[in-house]
């Protein structure tokens, strides 16, 4: 038997659901599929909207600049964070299928190419993914949605690394 199961849209990908099915077992060798729906039909209806997803960043940012373990990270974005503050909001509310305010103010987000100028590797990836998993827990982001969310989290982090280590 197979679950279906829903991705999270990454930078052109959208919110799908996939089917498999694998025998079910029997003298027959019938298949037999089984579909689990998503709970909402978008990421952003999930986590709770525009609000949710406001207050997810916004804890994301005061970690950074709270919490020790996440120094290199807060240094790397200068002196202010409200410009990130509001862009990281603007930018994951139209990404997880709300409100497209990101891409209406400044067109394709092309994150690889504003975010060269930084010097992103292992450290700051994983600082990066540590900071957000810690924020996402603390606002309550479901479980679920939060694994989901932590997946392409990283696929994204990980292909934004422009230095070695």
């Amino acid at each position: 038997m197979s679950k279906t199961h829903a991705s999270v849209p990454g930078p052109g990908r959208g919110w799908h659901r996939t089917d498999s099915g694998h025998a079910a077992g029997g003298a027959d060798n019938r298949r037999m599929q089984i579909q689990e729906k998503p709970p909402f039909d978008t990421p952003f209806e999930w986590i709770g909207g525009e609000d949710k997803i406001r207050a997810m960043v916004e804890r994301f940012y005061d970690l950074m600049e709270l919490e020790p373990k996440y120094a290199d990270l807060r240094a790397a974005h200068g002196p202010s964070l409200d410009n990130a503050r509001e862009r990281l909001a603007w930018f994951l509310t139209g990404w997880m299928g709300g409100p497209q305010h990101y891409t209406e103010r400044f067109g394709h987000p092309r994150l690889r190419a504003r975010h060269m100028p930084f010097p992103i590797g292992i450290k700051e990836r994983d600082q990066w993914l540590a900071c957000m998993d810690q924020a996402m827990g603390e606002t309550g982001v479901p479980e679920a949605l939060r694994a989901r969310l932590r997946d392409s989290f990283f696929q994204t982090a990980d292909w934004m690394r422009n230095k070695g280590v």
